[in-house]
């Protein structure tokens, strides 16, 4: 499998940063598709709804979140899929709107992709 890495939506696109794919299921707010510089959208490889909502990135909930969103990853056709983005194009860079670098799904869905 090829490098991947996570990054905020908001931070600048770079070069280094390969093909860049959206993961989360909504659209950031305050991001124009410009400036977004997307290759891809991948709105299904998100938590669903109710994970998301049930979560409301709580750090107290994060350990308990992984788990959820691990098995609901684990019954995904969504991740073959990325995988196959993955496989053609290295870099990549998984982009994702949460605030905090460390309590949001993209680390969770990278390192799942890596084992």
């Amino acid at each position: 499998m090829g490098t991947v890495s996570i990054k905020r939506i908001y931070d600048p696109a770079e070069d280094s940063d390969g093909y860049r794919i959206l993961v989360d299921r909504l659209w950031p707010r305050g991001v124009s598709k410009e400036r977004a510089d997307l290759d891809a959208w991948l709105k299904d490889v998100a938590p669903s709804p109710d994970l998301r909502t049930w979560w409301d990135h709580d750090p107290a909930r994060m350990d308990e979140f992984a788990a959820k969103y691990r098995a609901e990853l684990e019954d995904s056709s969504a991740v073959a899929e990325l995988r196959n983005v993955i496989a053609e194009h290295s870099p990549v860079t998984l982009l994702y709107g949460a605030h905090d670098p460390k309590v949001n799904h993209a680390a969770i869905l990278r390192d799942f992709l890596e084992r």
